[in-house]
């Protein structure tokens, strides 16, 4: 089997937001090469989350990277090529059914550069070139299970079925999210989620109803319920969303009626504003900027008095703008957190 790789030059900063927009043209799994060498911690981090509302947040990419030393990094994405020089691409039909849909080297090529070009308007997505070749048969899309294993936030333990809890774990987690890696959606480890993550543990009341916009794999819904909401909502524009999140609901023994899941665009689908409902006591939106943007106005009418917003998947060069939609959605920053390159800004409905 072969293999064609386009391969993009941009900058460490830029990795994870073309990362994630490039799923919109069916490309679901990058190879990174960056100039930062790896640790240990590092190699654990390869797995990222999908930022969803490209976030979702996420949000969730399969990702594995390698080192190079001439100060830019790369992005490797790979599909299948065909006798006929055709390349295979899992898209999505009216109906969020998934379909294979062939496509040329050239097509391909093509969307990446309207990807690259409509980033590169608002970020600096640095060189920004694209190569081609082709590359034989390798089982990339595996190799990055080598390296996730179960990690913690806090006092959060995330495991994965493959992993068993030993003594230390049994003592040290108080809560427990089982999680397995999707092709599409993150396991929580990344930095703009465990904002979240640390977020929600703080803000967190018995009962409260919760709203989770591009809920993705449902990490942030789960994790919600298991720290004390009395439910949970989810939405997601993504079809893919939807046995990711009840595969991670049956594994976390989630009730059906405790985490409803809505598919399509809160933002200015008026049936999914109605389905969400309204009175939410946090809202929570792991998203890259440019969807928080237009989804920050309708918040405050979603949220109870006093009610909890909660944003992450902020590059720092973005925060200012965040925090400014936040102010004129008429809402009250009571919090900036940051983690690694990444940024949550947390406001309150008076």
């Amino acid at each position: 089997m072969k293999w064609m790789r386009f391969r993009i030059r941009t900058n460490e900063e830029s990795e994870d937001i073309i990362i994630s927009s490039m799923m919109d043209i069916g490309l679901e799994g990058a190879q990174i090469e960056d100039n930062v060498p790896l640790s240990a911690a590092d190699k654990e981090q390869m797995f990222t989350d999908d930022l969803q509302d490209a976030d979702d947040e996420e949000t969730g990419v399969d990702s594995c990277a390698v080192t190079t030393d001439d100060g830019a990094a790369y992005l490797n994405f790979f599909l299948e090529v065909d006798d006929n020089n055709m390349l295979t691409v899992n898209m999505y039909n009216d109906d969020g059914e998934e379909v294979q849909v062939l496509k040329t080297p050239d097509q391909i090529k093509s969307e990446i550069k309207e990807v690259l070009d409509e980033l590169r308007s608002f970020s600096d997505i640095g060189d920004g070139t694209i190569s081609v070749d082709v590359t034989e048969d390798i089982d990339w899309i595996n190799n990055w299970k080598q390296y996730f294993h179960k990690f913690y936030v806090e006092n959060v333990l995330v495991i994965p079925s493959w992993e068993t809890m030993d003594e230390e774990d049994k003592k040290k987690a108080e809560i427990i999210l089982h999680i397995d890696p999707g092709t599409a959606f993150g396991t929580g480890m990344h930095e703009t989620t465990q904002l979240c993550i640390k977020a929600l543990k703080k803000y967190m009341t018995d009962g409260a109803n919760v709203l989770d916009v591009g809920t993705g794999s449902g990490v942030l819904s789960i994790l919600a319920l298991k720290f004390g909401a009395g439910h949970a909502v989810g939405t997601d524009l993504d079809p893919c969303s939807e046995p990711a999140v009840a595969d991670n609901k049956k594994a976390n023994d989630i009730a059906e009626k405790d985490f409803d899941l809505i598919i399509g665009n809160i933002i200015d689908d008026k049936e999914v504003q109605d389905k969400a409902g309204k009175e939410y006591d946090i809202v929570v939106a792991n998203i890259l900027p440019y969807v928080l943007i237009p989804l920050t106005p309708i918040v405050p009418g979603l949220l109870k008095q006093g009610g909890i917003y909660i944003t992450s998947g902020i590059i720092e060069a973005k925060e200012e703008v965040i925090r400014k939609a936040h102010e004129e959605a008429g809402l009250t920053v009571i919090e900036v957190n940051k983690q690694g390159e990444w940024v949550s800004v947390i406001s309150k409905k008076n």
